[in-house]
């Protein structure tokens, strides 16, 4: 076994660690957050075990139902080999090759260039990739995309991605709900805020202030755990595929294609292939952005 190999099942089973670790904290964010949106509300505080609850369920959720989230928001709909025949073969070889079992096939009917793969692992995975990917890429160069997404389900990275998708969005909820119950006088009339009390006073506004953070840490945590899988999903596509100018060249077309990807959000992002949200590069946008930049994994890339 090569030292890159080696290297590449080393981060395996440290992405193993993280991803529990990572439900960990986003489990606790999210009953942080459920629990400073209860205070600014001035419900009552017995009322936290029934978040606690809530928060386990829907950690549950996200771990069992992710994938199928993110599908639906994408858009993607199941195609089988009779419907998408070298779509199909290539991802069965590389799947060969890699010796993953063959994951589940879609395809997004969207004219930009990009893909990502989802499940909470190899044996309940799936592959999505848009119409214009197929109809712009040469042969050699999907086999590329469609390496580097399958890597990502061999090396456990899909099912951390799609928990993030669901708990970025769960904060984001808890937030915009705050902000919506300000409108309407919350915070100004809870049972804390009755009490009359310095203390309680606090209290709610440290709630408002978590409440405003928390989507944006746990937008933080997303970029965190997204750039290295990037780079990670490149080399280990570019083994799989033992071309990595077909990858290289891939990236080349796809950072100059500009039809937008409709069905992209904050909260998908950093499933795809590339950023799709990200349409005019600069220092902010790299600085934010969940993908490393494009240039920096070509050249990547072509030093291989």
């Amino acid at each position: 076994m090569s030292q890159q190999q080696v290297l590449i099942y080393d981060r395996i089973a440290s992405n193993r660690r993280k991803t529990f670790l990572l439900m960990a904290v986003f489990f606790v964010l999210v009953a942080g957050a459920a629990t400073a949106l209860g205070i600014w509300l001035g419900l009552p505080p017995g009322l936290a075990p029934i978040v606690i609850v809530f928060v386990i369920l829907f950690t549950a959720f996200s771990y069992f139902g992710s994938d199928r989230v993110a599908l639906a928001v994408a858009g993607a709909r199941e195609v089988g080999e009779s419907e998408e025949k070298e779509l199909y073969r290539l991802v069965e070889n590389l799947c060969i090759g890699s010796g993953l079992p063959m994951p589940k096939v879609y395809v997004i009917e969207d004219g930009s260039m990009n893909a990502f793969a989802t499940g909470r692992d190899p044996q309940h995975a799936s592959v999505a990739v848009t119409r214009g990917l197929m109809n712009k890429l040469e042969r050699v160069e999907l086999e590329g995309v469609l390496a580097h997404e399958l890597s990502h389900i061999g090396n456990r990275d899909t099912l951390l991605m799609g928990v993030v998708v669901v708990l970025v969005g769960m904060l984001a909820l808890l937030a915009d709900l705050a902000l919506r119950a300000t409108w309407y006088g919350a915070g100004s009339r809870g049972s804390y805020r009755d009490k009359n009390s310095k203390g309680a006073g606090i209290l709610v506004a440290v709630a408002l202030v978590f409440l405003i953070l928390s989507p944006i840490i746990g937008r933080i945590i997303a970029m965190a755990v997204s750039r290295q899988r990037e780079y990670l999903a490149d080399a280990s596509g570019a083994l799989l595929t033992r071309y990595p100018e077909g990858l290289a060249r891939a990236l080349e077309k796809i950072s100059e294609d500009t039809d937008p990807l409709d069905s992209a959000t904050k909260a998908t992002e950093h499933l795809y292939f590339v950023n799709p949200l990200t349409d005019h590069p600069s220092a902010l946008n790299s600085l934010f952005s969940t993908h490393p930049p494009i240039e920096e994994r070509i050249r990547l890339l072509r030093a291989m």
